[in-house]
């Protein structure tokens, strides 16, 4: 949308942004002095004042795979590469990290790197506290891989770099107040408010997975029962069919011949696939968890009051199978519906790449050399 010329002044007049973290904030030098703040600025002249030029690194650090992958200022992907992940070594971890860096390095001049990983960091982004899949506790990765590389780099939480992915180049533009939800084995969700990802006082916000819709429900992996992720995930896909075929349920003769007669083997993405071919009992199963996907939905639009949605990935995969259902539960749930302008609910468009991208532009936008 082009600016008019009031606004072209005033984009004129932004010079610097303060970053921490994965969190950006700035303001028109006379801010304090009661000139205009950021927030004012409209989101065109933000977003094109974000960034710098330069290629940088965005590796996506998940429970069995590094996937690495060099991205331009526009989050272009131009070149990939990837390992499995070593177990829960932290330093092997780091190790290949480095390899992958120095692998993509050879051809590109490569600026800054950005790591997202699953966990949570300190709000300077420094440090990971903890993270479920590796050995890092209180761990200074950020200090340990830029004495590795010698270069600026950024860590994260991979929920917040995808976020910040859809924000700047996917199905987010143009969204002053995002969330995103990722669909996989449970929920991971992120805020981008204001040009801003939002991580909360204590840096671990975004566990939107774990607010309780079913009190005294099944148990989840958090300790608790009745989080929203025993409901509306793929592993709560996945065990409602395995239930439903362990009851030898005639309805389920597809799903049980698609995992070769084993009910144990049956998962979310076998449910999907099905679904997706036309089988009723699949798409009864995602219609369900499509139906607790907007539900939850309904509650973080009370608490939050987003404007869009974005729903991201594995399960994904089913598209309006799942979406569908689950908007026409959000409208249903929505409090004050009929009275109050509803979040739009749309899927993410930049698949399994989006944490990589966020990762990277992260790094780059972020601007800070630590050490």
């Amino acid at each position: 949308m082009p600016l008019n010329s009031s606004n072209d002044q005033t984009a004129a007049r932004v010079r610097k942004t303060s970053w921490s973290g994965s969190t950006a904030t700035a303001r028109h030098p006379g801010s304090t002095g009661g000139g205009a703040r950021w927030e004012s600025v409209p989101w065109a002249a933000r977003r094109s004042h974000l960034g710098r030029r330069g290629l940088a690194i965005g590796i996506d650090i998940g429970g069995t795979k590094v996937a690495a992958g060099v991205v331009d200022p526009s989050g272009n992907v131009v070149e990939e590469a990837r390992r499995s992940t070593p177990g829960n070594d932290a330093r092997a971890v780091e190790q290949v990290i480095v390899e992958l860096v120095q692998e993509l390095g050879r051809s590109h001049r490569i600026a800054s790197v950005g790591i997202g990983a699953a966990g949570w960091m300190d709000l300077d982004g420094g440090t990971v506290l903890f993270s479920p899949h590796l050995a890092w506790r209180n761990e200074p990765l950020r200090e340990n891989l830029q004495s590795l590389l010698r270069r600026p780099v950024l860590v994260t939480n991979d929920a917040d770099a995808a976020a910040w992915a859809e924000w700047r180049f996917g199905a987010g533009q143009g969204e002053s107040r995002l969330v995103c939800i990722t669909l996989g084995t449970g929920i991971g969700g992120a805020m981008v408010m204001d040009s801003r990802v939002e991580r909360g006082r204590f840096g671990v916000a975004g566990e939107f997975g774990h607010q309780i819709v079913v009190p005294g429900g099944h148990r989840c992996e958090c300790g608790n029962r009745g989080c929203w992720e025993q409901y509306a995930s793929g592993n709560a896909l996945g065990r409602e069919a395995r239930e439903l075929a362990l009851r030898n349920s005639p309805v389920a003769y597809e799903l049980l011949k698609a995992a070769g007669g084993t009910a144990e083997n049956i998962t979310g993405v076998t449910v999907t696939e099905r679904a997706k071919a036309g089988d009723s009992a699949s798409r009864e199963l995602l219609e369900e968890v499509g139906h607790w996907l907007g539900l939850g939905l309904a509650n973080l639009a009370a608490a939050l009051d987003p404007g869009t949605f974005v729903i991201g990935g594995g399960l994904c995969d089913a598209g309006e199978l799942l979406v569908g259902p689950a908007r026409t539960a959000f409208t249903r749930n929505l409090t004050g519906r009929g009275f109050r302008p509803a979040a739009a609910i749309k899927l993410a468009a930049l698949g399994p790449r989006a944490g990589m991208i966020g990762a990277a532009d992260l790094s780059r936008v972020s601007g800070r050399a630590h050490g």
